[in-house]
């Protein structure tokens, strides 16, 4: 009897336990939340009064009340649409051969810590890589495409990772049953394998794509223009971008340029949220596309 009251107040314990840590963590969701509800709300109360087409379609101006951020809008567009053409199939493929094709032995094993490493480098080291190689080895001046190249390669080992991380997630069964059909190697990869780790793939794009929109250090460090009055019209034209114009305006002392900053990270954000959609759509289409 002793006994079975001890192990019923252990069980009772342990399922306490379980709830306070339950609500410890519902807390902690919550208060992140709580903190960037009211980060958004000071935002939009000080930049609310500047969103207007007029801002969207004006360029950068030394008054307040005539700038706006088209030339910074239009610079977002190019350098995130090439950043994702030069670093997702780069990641996927190279995800795709240290999974699926690459030996089990040192040399791989090296490969793969050194992409983990990478992963955590400071965005400022990638942005001394890029003015090193693309802007002055390479004389791609300060365009769009060494920008691209520069934030593709700060991308690039998060995408690798979570790459990996969806095929091996993968059930064997699935590749197993491919190869009994006398599928190869690669029709089993293309047909079955990807498919199934597509969601996961598209995650990480998301996430690494997200982070690349909103960094400043590596294209100030390639010597990105905040003052540009024209929209770009190659890869190889000069260029400004969101995070560089709202730094810009945010380091001015006047409150005007205070207001167009938050109002700049209103559009960002938005900016940010369509192409997370986009790419949500996406990966929710290969789920259902998947059926067990």
């Amino acid at each position: 009897m002793t006994v079975e009251r001890s192990a019923a107040a252990r069980h009772a314990g342990r399922k306490w336990a379980g709830r306070a840590f339950a609500l410890v963590c519902l807390a902690c969701a919550l208060a992140g939340v709580a903190m960037l509800a009211i980060l958004l709300a000071g935002i939009v109360r000080e930049g609310g009064g500047r969103l207007s087409i007029d801002f969207l379609n004006r360029f950068p101006s030394r008054f307040p009340d005539r700038a706006g951020i088209k030339s910074a809008l239009y610079g977002t567009l190019w350098l995130m649409g090439f950043t994702a053409l030069f670093s997702v199939p780069v990641g996927i493929g190279a995800a795709v051969y240290l999974e699926e094709y690459a030996s089990r032995n040192w040399l791989t094993r090296v490969i793969q810590i050194n992409i983990s490493n990478l992963a955590g480098v400071p965005s400022v080291v990638y942005g001394i890589l890029g003015l090193a190689l693309f802007v002055r080895a390479m004389a791609l001046q300060r365009s769009i495409l060494a920008g691209a190249l520069t934030m593709a390669l700060l991308v690039l080992p998060m995408i690798i990772i979570a790459a990996q991380e969806a095929l091996r997630a993968v059930p064997p069964s699935v590749r197993e049953a491919s190869y009994a059909l006398g599928a190869t190697r690669w029709q089993t990869v293309r047909s079955q394998v990807l498919p199934v780790a597509m969601p996961g793939i598209m995650t990480g794009i998301i996430l690494a794509l997200s982070r690349a929109i909103g960094e400043t250090a590596p294209l100030l460090m390639i010597s990105g223009l905040t003052y540009v009055a024209f929209v770009p019209g190659s890869p190889l034209d000069d260029f400004t971008v969101l995070p560089i114009q709202i730094y810009n305006w945010a380091s001015r002392p006047q409150a005007g340029f205070h207001q167009n900053a938050a109002a700049a990270i209103v559009v960002l954000l938005v900016v940010l949220l369509a192409l997370n959609l986009g790419a949500i759509l996406l990966r929710n289409r290969y789920q259902k596309r998947v059926k067990w």
